[in-house]
């Protein structure tokens, strides 16, 4: 299994975020995506490349050129205010909420920040931009990869990417890396026999950006596992009763879980959402791997051991499906490369 790695990815190191009412150190951190390669060059399973370099249409295919063009001019309008700013990480303070308007960008920094974002716990750092980017340029790689007739490959990259919609970031996520493969596949997959693409989603979290960005289209099934949105991050979306709307109707799967979920109940769940894509017909997977599913994960509440991820990559592999994998989450440092890997392995050998 070929792995596009993002070497750029440490150039987004935040130095706190908003979490539980305080400044902290970052959760998100460059050493998760070290981990994870230091673990795949101890337990090889195919080469480890750089991206392709792809174009600024592969990005408007999901995100909006208005959002876009923020994202890649945020820095340098913050330290325009005051080159004081060059020492500080950028962190919203505002948000256009219910009867606000959001069709006209503002002029105001602080009000353009509220604008594209909806928490407070993800920094904007000098380097953002350039690892989002080259990390989006990973994903679509290893889309690119599959449709040239790999089984599998891997975008390992951060920030992550689940979190971020159309035109909007949060989450730690600025590109949401596997809608943007998951476009691809469709894009380019004609040759391939790609005319549906689903997306599953096994991070902790909700992957409420992808969600929204595909939730009425007939064309990508998402299908989420994560805590339950009434007490777990990202809150306001996730829920079981959200099918999808118009075209999309019956196209997205959502099941939400209890803080404490096992593997045993976790595994059920992986079968539901199985047979759905199943049903849906997807000729290619995307799949959000997230590991804050662990038990020693700081910011989560499953219980999923090291050994389970080994189960989910054979579970996957037996679905038949050509396979992007999409870092996305997972804060238990130490043993994040453990189990992404385990992950590949259990895919790669069944």
């Amino acid at each position: 299994m070929k792995t596009f790695f993002n070497h750029l990815h440490a150039q987004h190191q935040g130095k706190v975020e908003m979490f539980r009412g305080a400044l902290v150190p970052c959760f998100e951190v460059p050493a998760r995506a070290d981990h994870v390669l230091a673990e795949l060059q101890r337990r090889p399973l195919g080469a480890v490349l750089e991206p392709q370099a792809f174009g600024e249409a592969a990005l408007t295919a999901i995100h909006s050129p208005r959002y876009l063009r923020f994202l890649a001019s945020a820095w340098d309008q913050w330290v325009a205010l005051d080159a004081a700013n060059a020492d500080k990480d950028i962190l919203p303070s505002v948000w256009p909420t219910r009867t606000f308007r959001t069709d006209i960008e503002p002029d105001n920094f602080a009000a353009k920040m509220g604008l594209y974002s909806y928490d407070a716990g993800t920094p904007f750092t000098s380097g953002t931009w350039v690892a989002a980017r080259a990390g989006a340029d990973c994903a679509l790689s290893a889309a690119q990869a599959v449709l040239a007739g790999d089984r599998a490959a891997f975008a390992l990259s951060r920030p992550p990417g689940h979190h971020a919609g159309a035109d909007f970031f949060g989450g730690y996520c600025f590109l949401n890396n596997a809608a943007l493969a998951a476009q691809h596949l469709l894009d380019q997959g004609e040759g391939a026999g790609i005319k549906k693409v689903a997306v599953l989603d096994v991070d902790y979290h909700h992957g409420n950006g992808t969600q929204a960005i595909f939730y009425d289209r007939p064309d990508v099934y998402f299908a989420s596992i994560h805590g339950d949105p009434r007490t777990e991050y990202p809150f306001y979306l996730g829920h079981a009763d959200e099918t999808g709307s118009g075209a999309g109707w019956g196209a997205n799967l959502n099941l939400p879980l209890p803080r404490g979920t096992d593997y045993a109940t976790w595994a059920q769940a992986l079968e539901t959402a199985l047979a759905g894509i199943e049903k849906f017909g997807a000729d290619a997977l995307v799949v959000s791997l997230g590991m804050d599913t662990f038990e020693g994960d700081p910011i989560s509440g499953f219980k999923l051991k090291s050994g389970d991820y080994l189960r989910i990559g054979e579970r996957l592999a037996k679905a038949g499906l050509p396979t992007v994998f999409i870092f996305e989450g997972g804060y238990a440092v130490e043993e994040v490369g453990i189990n992404a890997v385990n992950v590949l392995q259990g895919f790669t050998n069944p």
